[in-house]
């Protein structure tokens, strides 16, 4: 799917504020409102919008640990990142997950109310996974930057 310029503006405009009404979109991307919806439906129909959600702030909720996790596996086969990566989607604590290059095999980003809900997440879910070789825990002390929009090119550099 090509995008052009209107369609970065519409998915600016949606980062910003996913609430916002198709009239108030369609004027500020300078289309009426039906082209406005027709574009918006390709969008989210070719899978270029993933879907809306809300940001939750996570300290008023208790969720108060942030850890990062390096996973190095004893076997790096299909099979075994598959079962991993099976097993590791089923936990609600993994905000992300990657396959990564370098010395481990996996990052992931695990949110959580206390330390003592992180040990008994890697004693009852991480170490009891097969084929598990290491995995180091990092414990983030402040969170510095966390953006949530992404960055679009332009239709040009495309």
């Amino acid at each position: 799917m090509k995008l052009d310029h209107i369609d970065f503006k519409i998915l600016t405009h949606l980062q910003e504020n996913a609430r916002i009404t198709n009239a108030d979109l369609a004027d500020k991307v300078g289309l009426s409102p039906t082209p406005c919806l027709r574009r918006l439906r390709r969008l989210e129909a070719d899978g270029v919008i993933k879907g809306y959600h809300t940001e939750v702030n996570r300290e008023a909720l208790g969720v108060n640990v942030t850890v990062i996790i390096l996973v190095k596996l004893e076997r790096e086969d299909d099979k075994a990142l598959r079962d991993f990566e099976k097993e590791i989607k089923k936990r609600d604590e993994v905000m992300e997950c990657y396959l990564v290059t370098g010395k481990f095999d996996y990052f992931l980003r695990v949110v959580i109310p206390t330390l003592a809900a992180y040990e008994a997440f890697l004693s009852e879910t991480i170490l009891r996974m097969q084929n598990i070789a290491t995995v180091e825990s990092s414990f983030t002390l402040r969170e510095v930057e966390r953006k949530v929009v992404i960055p679009l090119p332009t239709p040009e550099a495309r």
